[in-house]
């Protein structure tokens, strides 16, 4: 009588692929694939795939050698990673807005710019104060493909009512417009990144004055000579050199504030350069580089101010050569603070009666920008003096070359018509001459 023996665990080979049972009862599935490879059955997500049931493993071999014949089956680990990846894409399509942004703006800090250079402290700072200020308490967890042209727009609309800090009586509040481009900055990117198929359509509205009206003069931003004077005579001793470096030097606040003694070259004919290499940031409170490469410059100091500054050098700044040309006190090593100078210039302001209401600082190297304008200065030379890199922002000051033009138009008229007028009256004196002598 012959037994037969079972065989637990070995391989039962089937019409194709093959069958084992395991020594915990499930069965295992193993085929060969089309690429030459043996398989064991896997789920979708690549892990170990076992039946309870002989027939169950039959059936998915079935359908697994029919995927085959399809030309529809793909490796396991394949397949596992494409479906990891369309997960990862579709959580990232359903980023929430909060989320979204904190992870833009550590992008923005860490990132170079356009430029090739990493943003400077102050721009991240305002991005992010646009961010925590306005747009996340606006848009909080609202997955970022949910925002929209409408939902933008009830936003703006939202924004538009805030009034202006500076001028409660204008129309624009100076908010809207810059928290649009951080928001569209945002959107822009996540289209690139594929979380949205493009960026809204909204428009940025321009940039329009908020410290005045729409009857503002702009010619009551430039000073006159008189004025700067009184300024310079307003402003306590040991920071009035401010006033007349920012006129007649066309110096910007953090520039002033970062000037050092080494900055100022004396030369034996009597004349002098100065040297504007960083700025006193208003963010950090640090000494930082200028914004761009243009702003570093070397300029000739007026003669009007070369008596005042060596006075100033004198009686107030270190004999260092690193000595802030703006100390906090005395002969000091402490660069005054841009936070302090804007109360100091504030209390100055409201002391000189003969100044248009909120005039700033900055107005002063309008000022002098505008004069230069008037002497014949080319744009080219406005940038340079200037430390403009932006042509169409030196373009603001073609009023007053346009100015110089009309003056020198009407004079040219003037010569023309009189000489004009003396060759008539010459002709006339001839004719007159003429007739008198034929009497």
């Amino acid at each position: 009588m012959n037994a037969t023996k079972k065989v637990t665990g070995a391989a039962r080979r089937e019409g194709w692929g093959s069958l084992r049972k395991l020594p915990s009862g499930r069965w295992q599935a193993r085929y060969p694939g089309p690429d030459g490879e043996m398989y064991t059955a896997r789920t979708e997500d690549d892990k170990s795939l076992t039946f309870f049931t002989k027939t169950d493993a039959r059936v998915w071999l079935a359908a697994t050698h029919a995927k085959i014949a399809l030309g529809e089956w793909e490796p396991p680990a394949l397949v596992a990673a494409r479906l990891r990846a369309e997960a990862t894409a579709e959580k990232a399509r359903s980023i929430g807005f909060t989320e979204y942004a904190e992870r833009w703006i550590e992008m923005v800090r860490m990132e170079p710019g356009r430029s090739g250079k990493k943003r400077a402290v102050g721009t991240v700072r305002a991005y992010r104060s646009k961010i925590t200020g306005y747009l996340i308490p606006e848009f909080e967890d609202t997955p970022i493909r949910q925002i929209d042209v409408a939902r933008i727009r009830e936003m703006t609309t939202r924004l538009d009512q805030i009034p202006s800090p500076l001028n409660p009586k204008s129309k624009f509040n100076g908010v809207t417009r810059p928290v649009l481009i951080v928001l569209m900055m945002i959107l822009r990117q996540a289209a690139r990144e594929s979380l949205i198929p493009a960026a809204p359509n909204i428009s940025i509205p321009r940039q329009e004055s908020v410290r005045h009206d729409a009857e503002h003069d702009p010619g009551e931003d430039v000073a006159s000579p008189e004025q700067v004077e009184d300024i310079y005579e307003a402003l306590p001793d040991e920071w009035a050199i401010a006033g007349l470096l920012a006129a007649w030097c066309q110096l910007r606040r953090g520039e002033c504030l970062g000037l050092q003694r080494r900055d100022i070259e004396w030369h034996d004919d009597g004349s002098a350069t100065l040297h504007v290499r960083r700025q006193l940031n208003a963010n950090t409170g640090d000494y930082t580089d200028l914004k761009s490469d243009a702003g570093k410059r070397s300029l000739s100091i007026p003669k009007l101010i070369r008596r005042r500054l060596r006075q100033h050098l004198r009686d107030h700044v270190g004999h260092e050569a690193k000595a802030p040309v703006i100390p906090t006190s005395p002969r000091g090593s402490v660069p005054l603070s841009n936070t302090r100078w804007g109360h100091i210039w504030s209390e100055t302001r409201d002391s000189v009666k003969s100044l248009p209401p909120r005039f700033r600082f900055h107005d002063l190297r309008h000022t002098g920008l505008t004069i230069f304008a008037q002497e014949g200065a080319t744009l080219a030379e406005l940038m340079r003096r200037g430390g403009h890199s932006d042509i169409h922002i030196v373009l603001r000051y073609q009023h007053a070359t346009m100015e110089r033009d009309r003056e020198l138009s009407d004079r040219m008229s003037e010569r023309v018509a009189a000489r004009l007028k003396a060759g008539r009256l010459d002709s006339e004196n001839e004719a007159e001459e003429d007739r008198e002598g034929h009497l």
